[in-house]
């Protein structure tokens, strides 16, 4: 009885902080481009709008509050258990566009590019990796799908990343380490960085100078990793597909179409008059003369 009461409890209380309320605003890049030149491999950083996204925003002090991994469209894998493992957790078309994630009410899952279609996105994309680590990325995060969400990780990020008064880090356990010593299930940009891990990618590794063996270089804990880390990362490059392309014929700004209005946007859909600068001279006050 109690277990089926701490259930629902769980889901209502998931389904509260998980909530997203539609977008205010149109999104600054061309989704349809972003769709047609993404790569499989390709970190997408998300901006959320739901109440556990402004809690991650304050935790790493970064807009972007969720990472997934693009992996391609089912026509692009040749390995036929690989489809059937894919069209085992989701019924899509042979072209629709996929991403793997990890949701705090759904765990791991696959999902469709255009569920992020209203949000506002970056594309990390890895340098040099080459296509069969790129296959074996994708694989290994394919891994865990089905899995649920470690909200236990969330919170001993929390407790590593935040002031030691308002969370203090002997609360929990050892560092994101279950009683047998082994890692528990990943949150979304755990399960990346593992990804990459696996194939000796960098992400943001630690480098230390040895006077007789030169620089030695140490992967990072994938459970300290957080979105914003693949947009510092300087093994990935930023991807970015402006509403108004730069390659059309210049200056592309000057095609922008600029309100004639006056007014400046304050953000949270906020519009309001500039606020009026101040002058150098006083009115009717010529300027001074200069030679």
């Amino acid at each position: 009885m109690f277990k089926q009461w701490y259930q629902k409890l769980r889901e209502k209380l998931f389904k509260w902080l998980t909530y997203e309320p539609p977008a205010t605003e149109v999104m600054p890049y061309d989704f349809n481009r972003l769709k047609h030149e993404i790569r499989p491999g390709d970190v997408l950083l998300i901006e959320g709008r739901s109440r556990v996204s402004s809690v991650i925003r304050a935790i790493t002090q970064s807009p972007w509050t969720h990472a997934a991994l693009y992996i391609g469209r089912l026509a692009d894998f040749e390995d036929e258990e690989v489809r059937e493992f894919i069209q085992h957790y989701i019924d899509v078309k042979e072209n629709t566009h996929l991403i793997l994630e990890d949701l705090l009410d759904k765990g791991t899952v696959l999902m469709p590019l255009s569920s992020y279609r209203h949000h506002h996105i970056r594309i990390c994309r890895p340098i040099g990796i080459i296509p069969s680590d790129i296959y074996q990325v994708i694989r290994y995060a394919l891994r865990a799908v089905g899995q649920p969400y470690n909200v236990r990780d969330l919170l001993d990020l929390a407790r590593f990343l935040l002031p030691w008064t308002i969370l203090p880090r002997r609360w929990g356990s050892n560092l994101f380490r279950t009683s047998t010593g082994e890692p528990e299930s990943s949150i979304c940009s755990t399960l990346i960085a593992e990804a990459f891990t696996s194939v000796q990618f960098p992400i943001l590794p630690f480098i230390k100078m040895d006077e007789e063996k030169g620089p030695e270089v140490f992967h990072r804990n994938p459970h300290l990793f957080t979105p914003k880390d693949f947009d510092y990362s300087p093994y990935f490059n930023i991807i970015k597909y402006p509403l108004f392309s730069a390659e059309e014929p210049l200056p592309y700004y000057r095609r922008i179409p600029w309100t004639t209005s006056g007014l400046i946007h304050q953000d949270e859909g906020i519009l309001s008059k500039p606020t009026p600068k101040k002058k150098f001279f006083k009115k009717d006050e010529p300027p001074p003369h200069t030679d």
